[in-house]
C-alpha cells in the first residue's frame, strides 16, 4: 500500500472511490474535516446553538457525539446528548450503558426517554401484535421515535437536534421511498428542508460520509460498538437495499457518493414545489398534516390492541 497522500506517513486506510490513502492521523482528521464542511455547506449549525445529539448507544451516533464536541471548540454551541429506550429487552440497555459512558468522559449531559414513559407501552408490548399489521417493525417504531426525539430535545432545550445519519442511510432512505412510491416525502431529505411538523430543527451532520468510514473512526476512536443487534432490524426492505448498494459499491467504487449526489439534485427540484399544510393534532396538539397525527393514530391501535388482549 502507497504511504500517506497527505503527509507520506504510514498507510492505514484507502478510499477506493478518490484512490486517495491515509495514515491513521490524517484519516481520522479527514472525518472531522468532512463533517465541518458539511454543516456549514448546508447552513446545519449556528454558532451558540443548543444542539442535542440524538444518541442511540451504537457506534455511528457516539462517534457523532465525538465529532461534534471535537468541532465544538470553534462553533461553542451547547451539546446534549439524548437517548431513547423503546423497551426492546436484551438490546437497548448496552447501548445506554456505552452512552451513559461516554457522556461521563466528555462531561456532557445525558437525557434518556423512553416509550413506556411517553406512550403507556414498550416497543416489544406494542410489536406483540406483529402479525396483525401491514408495516414493517422499523416504519412502525419510527413515527414513535421521531415523536420521543423532540420530547427529549424539548426537555433539554434544544433549537436543533443532529442525527447521525450517515451516506449510506441516506441513499438507502432515497432509494426506498422510489421503491415504495413515496415520492412526496423526498422533500424531507434535503438538507435544507424546514419542516413545521418537527418542532425541532434536523440536521445530519455526516449524511456526506460512508458508513463504513465511519465504523473505521469509531474503532480508531476506541468508542464501543454494541455487540447485539435489534431484533426487529431485519423485517423490511431497507437490508435488502442495503446489500444491494454495498454490491454495487463493491464493484463500481464510488457509486454511491454518485447516488447521494443524483439523489440531492433530484431532492433540491422537488422539494422546491411542495407546499405541506400543517394543522394541530385533535388529540396532542402536535403539529400534523391531517386533523390526526400519526403518533396518536398509532397509538390508538395499539391500546385497543393491549386492551383486547387484557
Amino acid at each position: 500500500m502507497a504511504p500517506c497522500s497527505r503527509c507520506g506517513g504510514p498507510p492505514f486506510f484507502t478510499r477506493k472511490y478518490s484512490g486517495e490513502t491515509l495514515c491513521a492521523k490524517c484519516f481520522r482528521e479527514s472525518i472531522v474535516e468532512k463533517t465541518r464542511q458539511t454543516t456549514s455547506r448546508y447552513h446545519m449549525l449556528s454558532r451558540g446553538e443548543k444542539v442535542a445529539v440524538a444518541v442511540s448507544g451504537g457506534k455511528d451516533s457516539l462517534s457523532l457525539l465525538r465529532v461534534l464536541s471535537e468541532l465544538n471548540v470553534e462553533s461553542r454551541n451547547e451539546l446534549f446528548a439524548i437517548s431513547v429506550d423503546e423497551g426492546v429487552a436484551g438490546y437497548r440497555e448496552e447501548a445506554l450503558a456505552n452512552t451513559k459512558s461516554l457522556c461521563s468522559d466528555m462531561g456532557l449531559q445525558h437525557t434518556v426517554v423512553s416509550y413506556k414513559d411517553l406512550f403507556g407501552f414498550t416497543l416489544d408490548q406494542a410489536l406483540d401484535w406483529k402479525d396483525e399489521r401491514e408495516v414493517s417493525s422499523c416504519s412502525f417504531c419510527g413515527v414513535f421515535r421521531r415523536r420521543a426525539i423532540d420530547e427529549a430535545a424539548a426537555k433539554v432545550g434544544a433549537s436543533v437536534v443532529a442525527t447521525a445519519h450517515n451516506l449510506d442511510d441516506y441513499v438507502q432512505t432515497f432509494m426506498m421511498n422510489l421503491m415504495h412510491g413515496d415520492v412526496s416525502r423526498l422533500a424531507w431529505l434535503d438538507p435544507n428542508y424546514r419542516d413545521s411538523s418537527f418542532p425541532v430543527r434536523r440536521v445530519k451532520p455526516f449524511m456526506e460520509i460512508y458508513e463504513e468510514e465511519i465504523a473505521l473512526f469509531a474503532y480508531q476512536s476506541a468508542i464501543p460498538f454494541q455487540s447485539v443487534s435489534c431484533p426487529y432490524m431485519h423485517e423490511g426492505l431497507r437490508t435488502e437495499v442495503r446489500d444491494f448498494l454495498n454490491s454495487l459499491e463493491a464493484g463500481h467504487p464510488g457509486m454511491k457518493n454518485v447516488l447521494l449526489r443524483s439523489s440531492l439534485d433530484v431532492i433540491s427540484r422537488y422539494s422546491r414545489v411542495q407546499e405541506k399544510e400543517v394543522v394541530p393534532c385533535s388529540s396532542c396538539g402536535n403539529p400534523s398534516s391531517s386533523g390526526l397525527c400519526n403518533v396518536c393514530r398509532m397509538k390508538a391501535k395499539i391500546e385497543q390492541q393491549l386492551n383486547y388482549r387484557g
